[in-house]
């Protein structure tokens, strides 16, 4: 009898207001930030991907039949993957080596570059197309001084060269502050005791810190591809939209004098989110099989 009537007792404290309420507490402490999300993530792509298929008032594929045969838009999303994949690379492979050495110089210089990399990560836009057209535009300094000396003929800035340029410096900032925690899983009496054991330097790097540090390295690589892909400000004001980059093209087809056509523009910005979701499956793929091999 007394035993039915605990459990009476406790399943009437489960369910009493108060529990309940205390329960649902996470919950809505968690609304603003759903709210929040619904209206500034999830409420636009479903926008963009519901006009995507809008063509004339008429529900249809024309705008994505439009972009598979028009070699203009396929030429900017050649030259977008183009500049994004390479200065990814370059600026990844540039960050690791600048984080490797970082580890092992004194903590008052790798505080004062880390907080360097800080800053300049946020130095981007029309401020960086500005400074990049000072110093390596037509007669920016270093670009005279380069032709002082004979190192370079010409240089356009305003090119896919200079583009490349441009790109790899606002990917290194990133890199940087991405790859930093990741390198603290390598332990420097790694490197000692494969040295003890005959190995080389470059075996070190090859058979044991670059394995451990795969997951990083993809993460990184992919958040990179996609922080390339969506740059726009400083490309448009370096060439004033005259190279053609996806990005740019989109923001023509919204905020255009002449051709105004939002829905052409949702649609190749769901070819654009595809391309990312592809590329990130392929990472998540990659990082899933560097962790069973490591098991």
């Amino acid at each position: 009898m007394s035993s039915s009537v605990a459990t009476q007792s406790k399943r009437t404290s489960i369910s009493s207001p108060k529990n309940r309420l205390k329960k649902l507490k996470p919950a809505i402490w968690l609304a603003p930030l759903a709210l929040f999300f619904y209206l500034f993530q999830l409420a636009p792509m479903l926008w963009v991907f519901i006009n995507s298929f809008i063509y004339e008032d008429v529900f249809s594929l024309e705008n994505y039949h439009e972009i598979l045969n028009s070699s203009f838009m396929l030429q900017g999303f050649s030259n977008s993957l183009w500049l994004a994949i390479w200065s990814s690379f370059i600026g990844l492979s540039i960050a690791a080596l600048l984080v490797s050495s970082l580890r092992r110089i004194d903590s008052k210089i790798r505080d004062g570059v880390i907080a360097f990399t800080n800053m300049s990560s946020n130095f981007s836009g029309v401020p960086l197309a500005f400074a990049f057209i000072i110093i390596l535009g037509v007669n920016g300094a270093f670009t005279l001084l380069l032709k002082q000396h004979g190192l370079i003929d010409d240089f356009n800035l305003y090119g896919k060269w200079g583009l490349l340029t441009l790109y790899i410096y606002f990917q290194i900032p990133l890199a940087v502050l991405l790859l930093y925690p990741a390198f603290d899983a390598l332990s420097d009496d790694w490197q000692g005791a494969s040295a003890l054991l005959g190995a080389k330097t470059w075996q070190y790097w090859f058979k044991i810190a670059l394995p451990v540090l795969s997951p990083a390295l993809l993460g990184t690589f992919i958040i990179l591809i996609a922080n390339a892909i969506g740059a726009y400000a400083s490309v448009y004001a370096l060439t004033n939209g005259n190279y053609n980059v996806i990005t740019v093209r989109i923001a023509s087809l919204v905020s255009g004098d002449l051709f105004l056509e939002p829905n052409l523009a949702a649609a190749i910005s769901v070819i654009l989110m595809l391309i990312l979701a592809f590329i990130t499956i392929i990472n998540q793929w990659l990082i899933a099989r560097s962790y069973h091999a490591k098991r």
